[in-house]
């Protein structure tokens, strides 16, 4: 049994200490808003945050965290897609097919809680998610726009 808080809620889940976190947030809490994409934490889709950082939660054991952490998918970033980045990515239409879009958002937020006000150098160094539509200079745009936004 491992005990999360996941979007402010605690939830009890029966699985084995090496499930990754994506399976949990996916199959066993019905989240679905994190996608899988590789499975190797190569590619983004499955970011969330674990107490403000983004990780890739494809590779990310339940047995790692000890129930006091705060995790966050996109479920949980706003209710009401009020976020800056979210509304960022909505003024610009950034997604394409939008499949790697809930990880880029996670990945995004972290990135501008961490720096507020990011350069197209610190962008390049902390999102290497990948958009398989080559959305990523739209990206760049709506994180320009989000800080102009928060």
């Amino acid at each position: 049994m491992a005990t999360l808080k996941i979007n402010g809620e605690t939830k009890t889940v029966d699985v084995e200490e090496d499930t990754p976190l994506l399976w949990v947030i996916r199959e066993q809490l019905g989240m679905t808003g994190t996608k899988y994409g590789c499975g190797i934490a190569q590619c983004g889709t499955c970011t969330v945050h674990v107490d403000g950082q983004a990780v890739r939660s494809c590779v990310y054991p339940v047995g790692a965290l000890s129930g006091d952490e705060n995790i966050t998918t996109i479920e949980g970033l706003s209710e009401d897609a009020s976020h800056p980045v979210q509304q960022a990515w909505a003024e610009l239409d950034i997604p394409q097919c939008g499949y790697c879009q809930s990880g880029m958002i996670m990945a995004v937020s972290a990135l501008l809680k961490e720096t507020p006000n990011p350069t197209d150098e610190d962008i390049d160094a902390a999102i290497s998610n990948i958009c398989r539509c080559g959305t990523l200079a739209r990206v760049r745009k709506g994180i320009h726009l989000a800080v102009k936004k928060a």
